[in-house]
């Protein structure tokens, strides 16, 4: 890292420290923490750029050394939102560093072949599965190995709080720890050959989802046992797309798993019936979900369709609601709880046409807000992998979806 690079570094820090203490995302804030709390009040509105941060991050990256500008693109990260699109995502008065760790389920390291788009852009991908008949791979089924990367931890910390940990504190933090049995099971062996398994031999796959369980809950009682597990209180990223801000939960250096948020979905089932979910599939998921202190649940699957067994889960507090998910139903069920209805608008109307077509938007969002009447609702717009590098159509999309919200929204 040259001198160059440290200032650029430095520019940054001092900007997002200036930025987390601006009267609008301390208002901000508190937003979140009266949204998370299960109250009542304007919606929150969120667009996630993790799909396309080739074109708003990657053209203003100075820095060529590998580590400062692994840091220039997460302090970018930290503030870009609140810059260029104006919307809920708050500004952190420190920069956080998560520990680098490993979880591998029955020891497998799961490879994947890419194929790359018209831009150069790894995005189509193939795992490369390793069990496909249950019966005649039930011993291939080994030990789940996990581990922590003390040492790069380290260095990436100690290069941030050299860079500029002075204008802005450093500190360990730790995103909502995940758990997805099904998708792990897919990367073994492949959607086909999970339902196969599941039809021909339901008891096999009943023993490898308790060992899944077994083993999740092992690895997050490592996390917990080696004081890896930072609070999960405010600026903390929840799954999917959300912030982890709440007082129901206590801020300190070293929580257990209950007193953390936790996050988990199922998207790979959604063609299997709600029976062969509850069978198969819930079991491992309500072992896993009990041990955190707080649950946000769902991704792209229409949780409608299970929800009879998912609203059992006593620590849920946010659910997704999908494009897929029938949300006439879950704003029905959702209606004056504190268990918050997060909607994922369907990524087409900012992702496919370069003209924003408003009209749609607007339809759109009003669709929601009718079926969320009564509801704490929070937006998160996932799933766009491009914007046509064009900023300022998601800036406006932010401002529709808060036009509506002031119209439609009956708390």
């Amino acid at each position: 890292m040259n001198a160059k690079e440290k200032e650029r570094l430095r520019t940054l820090a001092k900007k997002q420290l200036e930025l987390a203490n601006s009267p609008i995302n301390l208002a901000r804030v508190e937003d979140w923490k009266r949204h998370n709390a299960g109250k009542r009040g304007r919606p929150i509105v969120h667009v996630e750029i993790d799909t396309f941060e080739q074109e708003v991050i990657l053209p203003v990256l100075e820095c060529q050394d590998a580590t400062a500008r692994q840091l220039e693109t997460d302090l970018l990260r930290n503030f870009i939102n609140f810059e260029l699109f104006d919307d809920d995502w708050v500004v952190a008065p420190y920069f956080g560093v998560q520990w680098k760790t490993d979880f591998h389920l029955f020891g497998y390291n799961i490879t994947r072949t890419t194929a790359t788009d018209v831009n150069g852009h790894t995005l189509g991908h193939h795992f490369n599965h390793v069990l496909a008949d249950l019966e005649d791979d039930f011993e291939k089924l080994g030990k789940s190995t996990w581990s922590v990367d003390y040492e790069a931890t380290e260095s990436y910390r100690s290069a941030a709080e050299d860079a500029f940990g002075d204008i802005l504190p450093v500190r360990m933090v730790m995103s909502s720890p995940e758990a997805v049995p099904t998708q792990k099971v897919v990367h073994l062996m492949g959607m086909e050959n999970m339902f196969f398994n599941m039809t021909d031999y339901p008891d096999l796959f009943s023993q490898m989802m308790q060992r899944i369980a077994d083993d999740y809950i092992a690895y997050h009682h490592f996390l917990q046992d080696n004081g890896l597990l930072c609070s999960t209180t405010s600026f903390e990223l929840l799954k999917q797309g959300s912030k982890c801000f709440t007082d129901c939960l206590p801020e300190k250096p070293h929580p257990s798993l209950n007193e953390i948020w936790g996050f988990m979905d199922s998207q790979e089932t959604v063609s299997i019936s709600p029976q062969m979910y509850e069978d198969l599939i819930f079991p491992c998921y309500r072992q896993i979900a009990a041990e955190f202190g707080l649950l946000s649940y769902g991704c792209c699957e229409p949780v409608s369709a299970v929800w009879q067994f998912v609203k059992t889960l006593p620590n849920l507090r946010k659910v997704s609601v999908s494009p897929w998910c029938d949300q006439k139903m879950m704003g029905s069920e959702l209606k004056n709880t504190n268990i918050i209805f997060h909607r994922k608008p369907s990524p087409n109307f900012l992702g496919v046409d370069e003209v924003l077509d408003e009209a749609a938007v607007r339809a759109h969002i009003q669709e929601t807000l009718d079926a969320a009447a009564g509801c704490v609702v929070e937006f998160t717009q996932r799933d766009v992998y491009t914007v046509h590098n064009n900023p300022t159509k998601v800036r406006r999309y932010v401002e529709i979806i808060r036009e509506q919200c002031e119209k439609y929204y009956q708390p």
